[in-house]
């Protein structure tokens, strides 16, 4: 069951949010908030080659941004996109997040066009697929030899599936992007996940941080990132060195999640500006303030996202910083980009 809730945000920012109730064990209230870059009035124009207007990916992309936001039309998430659905039979919700990578547009491409595709086909996967193996209602009269409907989809398999639908899709002639899929799964608690390249997610359990995927890197900003370099019409864009890695280097990780647990998921844009130490504090604050859990939430996700554009525009220390430091770069303050953040909190119903 998808619950929406609407209210004013401010103009920098896009949001969307979702209650799940589920007649499980477990249930969690969802939301996404996001942030384009600024444009830097020396940047490179965006290229005008795009998705054609009647392209399902557009509708979709356009659907999930207008949702809830009160701009018209919704603000963009740049290069940036997610996902966040209810599983077949309401049997859990998957959340995910890719980062278009940066440096095609000398080459024509935007780099937000393989983002939102990875994302698109693979919210059709999760939402056609199981959170966990496929359950047969007890309550229903039906042979033994019956089988439920649909297979489980995990978020491993969903990944390799959605690249290879993006792989397939003409309208994209090439790019890359990182990507984070992960899934809950309302009968059981139990989280799964997979994670390329430097997006990623944490889980924060009594306001400490259980768990933080570490960022895949080939260098410094430079993310493990799954690509298309070959076009349909037969253009070749790896012999300039693209990168491209395979969903089976991803790194997956699972666990059981408890009541109140909070899980994060977040581009670059967010882990370069905010500390982990300062995302724990956000969270903490904000879940002790007032509001319905729902509106906690969606007041965690906003809060991170401003946070982490006032930090890119400060010099403040920032991880950003501290990596170009590993690296003998020099560096000081935030890092200019696009923020995406979904959260989930995690209640238990029984």
């Amino acid at each position: 069951m998808l619950c929406l809730r609407q209210r004013p945000i401010p103009s920098v920012v896009g949001h969307m949010s979702r209650s799940y109730s589920l007649q499980r064990p477990y249930k969690f209230h969802v939301a996404a908030e996001w942030t384009g870059k600024p444009p830097h009035p020396e940047n490179i124009p965006k290229p005008k080659v795009s998705f054609s207007a009647n392209s399902p990916i557009v509708s979709w992309r356009d659907s999930s941004l207008s949702r809830l936001s009160s701009l018209h039309p919704p603000l963009s998430a740049g290069e940036d996109f997610f996902l966040c659905t209810n599983m077949l039979h309401n049997s859990g919700v998957s959340l995910g997040i890719a980062d278009g990578v940066g440096g095609w547009i000398d080459q024509g491409i935007d780099s937000s066009m393989f983002s939102q595709a990875l994302m698109y086909y693979a919210h059709g996967h999760f939402e056609n697929g199981w959170a966990g193996e496929p359950e047969i209602d007890p309550t229903l009269e039906a042979p033994v030899e019956a089988s439920p409907e649909g297979v489980e989809m995990t978020p491993s398999e969903c990944l390799d599936l959605a690249y290879h639908d993006v792989l397939g899709d003409e309208s994209i002639e090439a790019g890359s992007s990182t990507a984070c899929l992960l899934t809950l799964n309302s009968a059981t608690g139990v989280l799964r996940s997979v994670n390329l390249g430097d997006s990623g997610f944490c889980v924060i359990r009594s306001s400490s941080m259980f768990y933080n995927a570490r960022p895949q890197t080939h260098g410094f900003n430079t993310p493990k990132q799954l690509a298309k370099l070959q076009s349909a019409r037969g253009r070749n864009f790896g012999s300039r060195g693209s990168l491209r890695d395979m969903p089976r280097v991803a790194e997956t990780w699972d666990t059981r999640v408890r009541d109140g647990d909070i899980v994060i998921l977040y581009t670059d844009g967010l882990s370069d500006n905010v500390f982990p130490a300062e995302m724990l504090k956000i969270c903490s604050l904000t879940m002790s303030g007032p509001g319905s859990e729902m509106e906690q939430v969606q007041a965690i996700a906003g809060h991170l996202v401003q946070y982490a554009r006032r930090c890119m525009f400060s010099s403040k220390l920032s991880p950003f910083e501290l990596d170009a430091r590993r690296y003998k770069q020099r560096y000081q303050g935030g890092k200019v980009d696009d923020v995406t953040v979904v959260v989930a909190l995690v209640r238990e119903t029984q």
